[in-house]
């Protein structure tokens, strides 16, 4: 089963143990219901699994803090790492709906069979979220069904979209 990235590990917060959030889960807070989390450090070693003892939103992301790590020193260690969890523990998706792992490496052809390129990454805009592809160029093509996004192929890796090549 596949690991994915839901989240990374920031600053410590305070003298107890806490750390910042940064969460890749809408709404943020969700990080939290994932515990226990494998760790994956920003020099390339595993981390044993870790449990959040405690965790709460906090301005644009959670705070968490694990009994493993009961204070600012060892919660340190953390710093910068990113937070995994295996796939399967994600919810299904509705219909139109895809976890943005699952889009990234799609190929974009458009109505008119043209290849745009792949999907590099997403972005959030407000209004909705946009693809990044890389082709010949990149382009930003807004992931707006109906308008602009006509079919999601995940087993083919292919997105059909209504989209002018030249823009």
């Amino acid at each position: 089963m596949k690991e994915i990235i839901i989240g990374r590990i920031g600053a410590v917060y305070g003298i107890h143990g806490w750390v910042k959030i940064r969460s890749f889960t809408v709404p943020v807070e969700n990080v939290l219901d994932y515990s226990p989390w494998e760790l994956r450090l920003p020099n390339g070693k595993r981390h044993t699994e870790v449990a959040v003892a405690e965790g709460r939103k906090y301005r644009n992301g959670c705070l968490a803090r694990f009994a493993s790590h009961p204070d600012r020193d060892a919660a340190l260690e953390l710093v910068g790492a990113d937070i995994a969890i295996m796939r399967d523990r994600l919810p299904p998706v509705g219909e139109e709906e895809y976890y943005w792992e699952d889009l990234i490496g799609c190929r974009i052809v458009t109505r008119n069979g043209v290849d745009l390129g792949c999907v590099k990454r997403l972005m959030e805009t407000g209004a909705n979220d946009v693809l990044v592809v890389a082709g010949e160029r990149e382009r930003l093509v807004p992931f707006v069904f109906g308008d602009v996004i006509l079919a999601v192929d995940l087993a083919g890796r292919m997105i059909r979209v209504d989209w002018d090549a030249e823009f």
